[in-house]
């Protein structure tokens, strides 16, 4: 199959400007990042925007010239992470979104996946804990059959925390932000523990290059 190098050049123009939006101005769906970067690109051809991967390959390599502070406020996010699951450890927390996958900027929140029996027992750990919180939802996907969930969401040092409750078997599932969408990326505490290790290691003034 022959490519179009005009489509595949709009396509990394456009990547690369909503990776802009999301790296300066804090936008973290890339839906509304797209839309907004094909604006800016005079682009009304839907087939010339990039998918999510895109973005976020672009994304990090406009962070790698441009925010030398990068590293670091992704290693104080998930340190954040790890006390947040540390707290809600009864509820098998897992880290997932920009946080997990490297792309989060100074305006991103923290989302974590929390499953448990019922809803009630995450809240009156919150209540417990004198959490104030919000209470919203969102919607994701096991196959095409939509799966609902109750999200909690606080303030910790300035950054916005996400919990969205799932039920106990949906650990298992393939949960998916959309019907067409890869499964969401998540990883338990061990993993983003584990993560921060490495990250010091790559840093040390002893690591070997």
């Amino acid at each position: 199959m022959s490519r179009n190098p005009a489509r595949n050049s709009a396509r990394e123009h456009i990547a690369y400007l909503a990776a802009r939006l999301m790296a300066e101005d804090g936008i973290e769906d890339h839906a509304l990042a797209k839309r907004k970067a094909a604006r800016q690109a005079g682009i009304a051809d839907l087939r010339q925007l990039p998918d999510n991967d895109e973005i976020d390959a672009a994304l990090r390599s406009y962070r790698a010239l441009y925010k030398k502070q990068h590293p670091v406020q992704l290693r104080e996010l998930r340190a954040l992470a790890v006390d947040v699951m540390t707290e809600f450890s009864r509820f098998n927390p897992h880290l997932t979104g920009s946080v997990l996958n490297g792309t989060a900027g100074r305006f991103a929140d923290i989302q974590l996946q929390l499953f448990a029996e019922s809803v009630k027992e995450v809240e009156f750990e919150l209540l417990n804990r004198a959490i104030r919180h919000e209470t919203g939802a969102m919607r994701f996907y096991a196959g095409d059959m939509p799966v609902d969930a109750v999200v909690f969401s606080f303030e910790r040092d300035a950054v916005t925390v996400r919990l969205i409750v799932l039920a106990p078997d949906a650990l298992r599932a393939r949960i998916k932000s959309g019907p067409a969408s890869k499964p969401v990326e998540r990883a338990d505490q061990a993993a983003v523990e584990q993560l921060l290790a490495e990250e010091e290691i790559q840093e040390s003034p002893d690591a070997s290059t």
